[in-house]
């Protein structure tokens, strides 16, 4: 049965993907600019443009409606990580411009920035997998299951269509391929 958690974690699935695609990149010390460029629009735009609106738009909010809290629990430790992962992003993003235009001695902070990002995430994705999306399942009737889903659909179809999706998880099998175990 398709379920609006269950929509969340195959995201989660692509999503870590990336993040092993990016561990491999820190540990063979990559220096293709356009290949961290290619991660810093994944997450960018699937990541956090894509999975993380359906979570913040739509299911915290219902959550919310019903008895969630966001100054305590699980959804506000959830948009915690979310803030705490724009601010890696955000210094992968600086550093990358630094190292485009010449800057070297920059690797080191865009390595650690996505070695913080990823450390977070899989945590992050584990949190939400275990804990929340249980809790959720719980709660929610069906009518709200469907609801949910509804709604993520015309995320998935209206705002972003098949192709860009399509699309974002090419790019991550694409880097999978360069950045191999």
């Amino acid at each position: 049965m398709n379920s609006p958690t269950q929509n969340l974690k195959n995201d989660h699935e692509y999503i870590r993907r990336l993040t092993d695609v990016m561990e491999r990149m820190v540990m063979s010390l990559a220096t293709e600019a356009a290949d961290m460029e290619t991660v810093v629009n994944l997450i960018t735009n699937y990541a956090y443009g894509f999975h993380h609106a359906k979570e913040e738009n739509i299911l915290f909010p219902f959550l919310l409606q019903k008895g969630f809290s966001t100054e305590h629990g699980p959804v506000s430790i959830m948009l915690h990580d979310h803030a705490e992962g724009r601010r890696f992003l955000k210094g992968m993003v600086i550093a990358i411009a630094r190292y485009k235009a010449g800057d070297d001695t920059v690797l080191p902070l865009i390595y650690a920035n996505m070695g913080n990002y990823v450390e977070l995430i899989r945590a992050h994705i584990g949190k939400e997998n275990n804990v929340l999306f249980k809790m959720a399942d719980r709660i929610l009737t069906a009518t709200e299951q469907e609801q949910l889903l509804q709604e993520f659909e015309a995320v998935e179809t209206n705002d972003y269509g098949k192709e860009k999706i399509g699309q974002f998880l090419a790019d991550i099998e694409g880097l999978e391929l360069i950045y191999r175990k």
